[in-house]
């Protein structure tokens, strides 16, 4: 059934309410969660890497087969059941707590849970987003989610510094259950998803097989990924690390740790709002390759000074990152979303993340060792230094020779052969045990 434009803003608006309830709640509790590990039970360097990785190692275990999984199931009872097993994964803390069973090993297996929800939901969000949004809106759309996760971000670690000093650690992490079942409350009013890019009934591995090498054969999405992938790995030491440089090292007070972690979302929220002009005026590939360089630059200030110019090179760092990221992620997303087939679009997405958002772990654990054995702040330095690979994935591919991502006139078939179209419009044909299956065509983003 096709959706009205009105009809498609009010959905919008509901998604985007939910999207940003539970990234408020998330927000605080990526301050509580740490803090709880560090205060109440005294977790050391690798137990902080280890709750870091738990994160996100859903990603490497089930992010390929998400795709396939989301695209056969309705889109609103797969978020509504995300949310609500993060709900009750996260309300576990306070209660474990209260009756003396607390342990860091449950803040992992929490974070595990958290983390294989988060795969499930996050695929079916970004599949939901362009079915609501029109196609030269996208770009825009995406800018001001990226926004409001970025507002999130500046506020929500800075409320969740102070939750945690009125409040405790412990009893902060119940704001974060709570915005998840506000969450699925609203989502609970989405339509369920028709069958138009449902489809698809052959085994999961061709399907998940088809997906991959999608991606990893296309010349502009295969870097784009590459890139994300090198960010995400820093990001993820970062996540390990940020805390235990702030207190162990800073002796930062927790008020003052919100705040600091707060200063990424001053970065997000500017690369949000510059992303449109940016890439407007240097071209979209050209952008990629400046804000990956800008993003070196962040994560090489981080770590720099010490006493109180440490705290302001540490905010300041965290902003040029962020903000860097931030172009990234706008930039590439988009891209994703209007060069890909709508029936492959779910496993596009899976297959990036399982990639790139598997990094994060992987950063999160070497972290750890590496901060148990050489301190936090030389680890920051390493981790910046591993941040060049991000732009020298888009250098280093055919990216460098384009203004915009769709200046190339060329698309992969899902077996990897290139089919060319002159006049800007690329037609292919995807292809799966040898059928036809349909146009892809890819145009010019506004």
């Amino acid at each position: 059934m096709e959706l009205t434009a009105q009809r498609k803003e009010t959905l919008f608006w509901t998604w985007w309410a939910a999207g940003t309830t539970s990234s408020v709640g998330s927000a605080v509790g990526a301050v509580a969660l740490p803090l709880t590990a560090l205060t109440v039970l005294g977790a050391g360097p690798f137990e902080m890497g280890l709750i870091a990785a738990a994160s996100y190692v859903a990603w490497l275990v089930i992010g390929l087969p998400a795709g396939v999984f989301v695209q056969r199931l309705p889109l609103r009872g797969v978020q509504v059941g995300a949310d609500l097993a993060r709900a009750a994964a996260v309300g576990s803390v306070p209660l474990a707590w209260w009756w003396g069973w607390l342990s860091v090993p449950q803040l992992v297996a929490v974070a595990l849970v958290v983390s294989f929800a988060n795969v499930i939901f996050d695929v079916a969000n970004a599949t939901f987003l362009p079915e609501i949004v029109e196609r030269e809106r996208l770009q825009a759309r995406n800018s001001l989610v990226s926004a409001t996760h970025a507002a999130t971000q500046l506020g929500g670690p800075s409320a969740g510094g102070l939750c945690v000093q009125l409040l405790g650690p412990v009893a902060t992490v119940l704001v974060d259950a709570a915005s998840f079942i506000v969450s699925a409350a609203l989502l609970r009013t989405l339509p369920v998803r028709d069958g138009r890019v449902r489809g698809d009934a052959g085994p999961a591995w061709g399907l998940i097989r088809e997906g991959w090498w999608f991606v990893v054969r296309h010349p502009v999405m295969g870097p784009g990924m590459w890139t994300a992938t090198a960010v995400n790995f820093v990001c993820g030491a970062q996540l390990a690390v940020y805390p235990l440089y702030l207190v162990r090292e800073l002796h930062a007070p927790a008020g003052l740790v919100g705040l600091l972690l707060a200063a990424e979302g001053v970065g997000s929220l500017v690369g949000a709002a510059l992303t449109a002009r940016i890439t407007g005026r240097l071209g979209s590939a050209r952008a990629l390759i400046w804000a990956g360089f800008g993003a070196v630059a962040g994560a090489a200030l981080v770590p720099a000074g010490s006493g109180w110019p440490a705290f302001v090179a540490f905010a300041a760092g965290n902003v040029l990152f962020a903000g860097g990221v931030v172009v990234l992620s706008v930039t590439t997303r988009t891209y994703r979303q209007i060069a890909s087939p709508a029936e492959l679009l779910p496993r596009v997405v899976a297959t990036v993340r399982f990639v790139s958002w598997g990094a994060i772990p992987v950063g999160g654990l070497v972290a750890g060792a590496l901060a148990g054995a050489v301190g936090g702040r030389t680890t920051l330095w390493l981790f910046a230094a591993a941040t060049l690979a991000a732009p020298l994935a888009l250098v280093l591919s055919p990216v460098r020779r384009l203004r915009d991502l769709t200046d190339f006139q060329q698309v992969p078939r899902a077996g990897g052969e290139l089919v060319h179209s002159p006049g800007g419009v690329d037609v292919g044909r995807v292809k799966r045990g040898g059928d036809d299956r349909r146009d892809v065509r890819v145009t010019r983003s506004p």
